[in-house]
C-alpha cells in the first residue's frame, strides 16, 4: 500500500490494526455494540486508519468502533485509509466525537465563546454549575484576552469562575497570545501583572512616586497616564 490508497475504503485483517486514542464510551455501550456486530459481521461505520508500516495500521478515529470490533472478535474490519498528518488526525477524531474540539480563546468570537461555555455547563458533573453563559461570554469577549498567557484573568471577571474551575475551561479553550504593547492603559490587563512588574512599567513611563504605591494605585495611575 501507499499514497494511492489514501481515501480508499478497504477491508483489512483486524490483527493488523493497532488501537489509537482510547474511547471514553461506557462498557455497556461497547458490549451491546459488539453483540450487534457478531450478528452483522460487518462494521458499517468504518475505522479511520493510517499506515504505520508494511501491513500495519493505527486507528486515527472511531475508537468506539474499534473497541466494539475487538470485543466482537471480528477477523476483518472495514477501514478508510487516511494520511498521517496531524491535521487529518484532529479533524477525524473531532468528527468521530473521539476528541472534544478546542478553540483559540485569544481570537474566538463571542458566539464561539458562548457555545463552548454552554457545552461545558451542560456536561454531567460540571464544576461550572450556576455560571451564566451570557454574563461570562460577554465579560470574556470584552476582556483583553488576546494578550492573556493563561486563563487566570477569567477569575477576576466576577463571573463565578474560580481558579479551581479553570480546568473545565481548559477542555475547550487554548491561548495564542499576541505580544504585549509597549504602553498598557487597560486596567483589566494591568491587573494581571504583579506589583513589581507594574512598578517597572511605571518607572519606564516616568510616573513619579511609583515606588510607594500599592497595586491598586499603580493600576489607576498607569491606566490614566498617556
Amino acid at each position: 500500500m501507499g499514497i494511492r490508497d489514501i481515501g480508499n475504503l478497504m477491508c483489512l485483517p483486524f490483527d493488523e490494526i493497532e488501537p489509537g486514542p482510547l474511547t471514553e464510551a461506557h462498557e455497556f455501550l461497547i458490549h451491546e455494540a459488539s453483540s450487534l456486530l457478531r450478528v452483522s459481521q460487518r462494521n458499517w461505520i468504518p475505522l479511520i486508519v493510517k499506515e504505520v508500516g508494511v501491513d500495519q495500521y493505527e486507528v486515527v478515529a472511531n475508537a468506539f468502533v474499534y473497541e466494539a470490533i475487538a470485543e466482537a472478535g471480528l477477523e476483518k474490519a472495514w477501514c478508510i485509509i487516511a494520511d498521517d498528518s496531524a491535521d487529518t488526525a484532529l479533524v477525524s477524531s473531532v468528527l468521530a466525537h473521539d476528541t472534544v474540539p478546542r478553540i483559540n480563546l485569544s481570537k474566538a468570537t463571542h458566539k464561539q465563546i458562548a457555545a463552548a461555555l454552554d457545552y461545558l455547563i451542560k456536561q454531567p458533573g460540571t464544576l461550572l454549575k450556576g455560571v451564566s453563559v451570557a454574563t461570562t461570554a460577554g465579560r470574556i469577549d470584552s476582556a483583553p484576552r488576546k494578550y492573556w498567557k493563561t486563563l487566570e484573568p477569567i477569575t477576576k471577571l466576577k463571573c463565578r469562575i474560580t481558579k479551581g474551575k479553570l480546568k473545565e475551561l481548559r477542555k475547550v479553550f487554548y491561548l495564542e497570545p499576541e505580544p504585549l504593547p509597549e504602553v498598557i492603559t487597560d486596567p483589566i490587563l494591568l491587573d494581571t501583572f504583579t506589583a513589581t512588574e507594574l512598578k517597572k512599567r511605571a518607572k519606564k513611563r516616568g510616573i513619579t512616586g511609583y515606588s510607594k504605591l500599592k497595586k491598586a494605585d499603580l493600576i489607576k495611575r498607569l491606566s490614566e497616564a498617556e
